[in-house]
């Protein structure tokens, strides 16, 4: 009996708190709501109380609601993400007023519980202040010194390109999934920059790495992380999220080793690394240049240079398997202005306006990075007729700009000819935004141009793609895999050598 009073003096105190925590969450609610009286919101759907829109919210593609909701509201509306409000910005002239034209105002990136936990304003994705400003402004320039535009890095490419043909010649016309082959070879052109050196495929060190990468990649689209983000209090209930943590982890383990094993050995001299230039700016600049800042840059470099670059590799032989006649133009063109007895140059790309174009359309139909990263407003302004707060959440909705009806002819088709003119030569196009725009644009855009290109060349060179036996090209899956990054759907493909 005694023991059954125990159980509902436990349960009755359970409830209370239960209920309190839902009042505070609601009393928090309504203090938001108040303080934004003195600023004014465009309209969006009524959210409701503890989780604002999320009811809404199509958690596995996120930009199709948010699209949808555009069609209603306009380009610009409130989307609110449990208590607290989100601008959302749709359309080509409305992302880049923001971010071009309005860049200081909307220049910030925007503040998470979950990246400033993890960051701590450091690095260059989710860095702050000046230190984001020393943190970009180094790694542009070292990028450049140790690869982007040289010759030398443009030979390293090639040769890492070559490596990963041989391991999809080993298959020998038999079907197979190049999605692992394709992260690890990309990811070894950002350790030859970062690291001076290269991963075998079969290297342990590789694969516990992209292990760590994949898993992290999967929390960052799931729900888990909106709701830790919303409500940090609920940490100990989210099981992702100690997952999480331990990639983090594990990655800022590897990266000190990498620090501390290079740091008595650079050579001013003779400067092989993105590491080694860090390391002698530490030794001659300020605080900035420290243990933490290069563990958190080095994973920066390491998540976007893989991450993108193969994806964006993994759609274009999606979608060449599923359209032949536009990969048979492709390979025509190469054997046309390049042939088979020499390897690409970048410098090729101007005289292949139709493969630069595929490569182009390639980008915007993937839509790999569709919702952006978080900006957010750096002081209180008016935009479109709107009174701002300072602090407010942006979301410049990537996807509605690569397929605004306004700015391309079948923006729901892969069509390459919206990056060509009525002669067939190349047309670049303001809204081509895969990189985003503005102050926080990809820094690594040169380098991963540079990539697409030889990685896409090279392989059309080599080989006819086509899909396993027994599928037909139109039953192809072109959706989008759920995540932070827009993947395809699993496949797998036949290399012929052609």
């Amino acid at each position: 009996m005694l023991s059954s009073f125990s159980e509902l003096l436990g349960d009755t105190i359970t409830s209370y708190l239960l209920c309190f925590l839902v009042f505070i969450i609601f009393c928090c609610f309504l203090l938001t709501s108040s303080k934004d009286s003195k600023y004014s919101f465009p309209p969006g759907p009524r959210p409701l109380p503890l989780i604002g829109n999320l009811n809404i919210l199509d958690r596995k593609l996120p930009k199709k609601t948010l699209i949808q909701l555009s069609e209603k509201y306009g380009n610009m509306y409130t989307f609110h993400l449990g208590p607290e409000k989100h601008l959302i910005l749709c359309g080509y002239k409305t992302v880049k007023e923001a971010l071009v034209e309005r860049a200081d105002e909307f220049g910030e990136r925007g503040e998470t519980v979950w990246h400033n936990e993890v960051t701590r304003g450091n690095g260059i994705v989710f860095g702050k202040g000046e230190s984001w400003k020393a943190m970009r402004r180094f790694a542009i320039s070292t990028l450049k010194n140790f690869g982007m535009g040289r010759v030398s890095l443009e030979e390293q490419i090639v040769e890492e390109c070559q490596k990963m043909m041989e391991v999809f010649e080993s298959y020998k016309g038999q079907a197979f999934s190049p999605n692992n082959i394709l992260k690890f070879s990309t990811s070894n052109i950002i350790f030859i920059i970062v690291l001076g050196r290269r991963f075998d495929y079969e290297d342990s060190d590789l694969h516990r790495l992209q292990k760590h990468l994949n898993e992290y990649h999967r929390f960052l689209g799931s729900p888990q992380l909106q709701l830790y983000n919303m409500y940090p209090f609920l940490g100990f209930l989210l099981s992702d999220l100690k997952r999480a943590a331990e990639n983090i982890t594990e990655f800022r383990k590897y990266f000190n080793i990498v620090y501390y094993d290079h740091k008595d050995k650079v050579d001013k001299n003779d400067l092989r690394s993105f590491t080694d230039a860090f390391l002698l700016k530490q030794q001659m600049e300020d605080t900035y240049f420290n243990e933490t800042n290069f563990e958190i840059v080095a994973i920066n470099l390491f998540a976007a240079g893989t991450e993108t670059t193969a994806i964006t590799l993994a759609w274009g032989l999606l979608l060449m398997m599923r359209y032949p006649d536009i990969q048979a133009k492709v390979r025509q063109e190469i054997e046309n202005v390049i042939g088979n007895e020499r390897c690409p140059r970048y410098e090729d790309k101007k005289n292949m306006p139709y493969t630069n174009a595929v490569l182009h359309e390639i980008q915007r139909f993937g839509d790999v990075a569709p919702l952006n990263l978080l900006h957010q407003t750096s002081q209180d302004t008016t935009f479109q007729g709107y009174k701002i707060p300072k602090g407010t959440k942006v979301i410049p909705l990537l996807s509605s700009v690569l397929f605004d009806k306004t700015q391309w002819a079948t923006p729901f088709e892969f069509n390459p000819a919206h990056f060509l003119d009525a002669d067939g030569k190349f047309v670049k196009k303001d809204a081509f935004m895969p990189f985003s725009a503005g102050r926080r644009a990809c820094l690594g855009e040169t380098l991963a141009m540079m990539e697409l290109f030889l990685y896409f060349t090279l392989l059309m060179q080599k080989f006819k793609f086509h899909p396993a036996p027994g599928v037909a090209v139109d039953q192809l899956d072109m959706s989008p895999s759920p995540g932070f990054t827009a993947s395809p759907q699993p496949f797998q493909l036949c290399a012929e050598i052609h």
